[in-house]
């Protein structure tokens, strides 16, 4: 899930680059909201592998 927000900066920041202004907004935007479920599914793991144990 990581690499997917990585992908979608990238593709925005190649689109900001070539002035597809809207493009890369909307992959920023993309790219923020899978960062986010990423940041929250690896801290929910990490208190399930805490109580496992």
């Amino acid at each position: 899930m990581l690499k997917w927000s990585i992908i979608f900066f990238i593709v925005a920041i190649i689109a900001a680059f070539f002035g597809f202004i809207g493009i890369a907004g909307a992959a920023i935007e993309i790219a923020k909201f899978i960062f986010y479920i990423f940041i929250i599914l690896f801290i929910v793991s990490l208190v399930v592998s805490v109580f496992r144990k």
